[in-house]
């Protein structure tokens, strides 16, 4: 290989090692920054049972329909997430580990479905609503057993008899809750994202 041959190939070589730690760093910056912004928009409504409850509309799931733009949102979302839930260790004791581990789960399946579907986003943004409703109502009345937040009637069915019907109940609740946050603000963000030019930005 003679000398210029080498040296297009050292700057060719050159650039993609460049290029390559670029995007790294970008998108490490972009988790950070969705986990830093999901957990700040949550934290603040730690007391609140419509953040935490049976029947919740969690706002900052709205950052969810960031995964529509960037591939980064699916680990900063869990992380954001698990950040956030950790917090409720101290109010609801060791039985909220169960929010961290399982609700940190539902956000990153929800969130890769997302990302998975972004070209098809009314498809894409179903992610987070059924992972939630699914997964969250299923452990959600044991974190809650003691607070008395099923203590409901519905249709004459007392909620807190069974399991069963606490879930059922949650299933419902969580999932028009979740509706409300990435269907309708999360629809809002991203049409502001995409109009501002904000979108090709995150792209990159």
């Amino acid at each position: 290989m003679t000398d210029s041959r080498c040296a297009r190939q050292e700057r060719r070589d050159g650039g993609v090692a460049v290029d390559g730690r670029s995007r790294r760093a970008r998108y490490v910056a972009q988790a950070g920054l969705i986990a830093a912004l999901y957990a700040a928009s949550t934290l603040p409504m730690i007391q609140s049972p419509l953040t935490y409850g049976p029947v919740q509309v969690r706002v900052s799931e709205a950052l969810t329909v960031l995964a529509l733009f960037t591939p980064a949102a699916v680990p900063g979302l869990t992380i954001g997430c698990a950040v956030a839930n950790g917090a409720m260790v101290a109010q609801f004791g060791p039985m909220a580990l169960l929010d961290v581990v399982f609700g940190s789960l539902a956000t990153f399946l929800g969130a890769a479905w997302t990302y998975r579907l972004r070209r098809r986003p009314a498809i894409a943004l179903l992610g987070p609503v059924v992972a939630n409703a699914v997964i969250v109502a299923a452990y959600l009345p044991v974190v809650l057993a003691a607070t008395g937040l099923y203590d409901t009637t519905v249709l004459g069915v007392h909620i807190s008899d069974s399991w069963m019907w606490m879930y059922l109940f949650g299933l419902v609740t969580i999932a028009a809750g979740e509706f409300v946050a990435v269907y309708l603000v999360g629809g809002l963000l991203a049409f502001a994202l995409r109009l501002s030019g904000a979108a090709r930005i995150v792209h990159g």
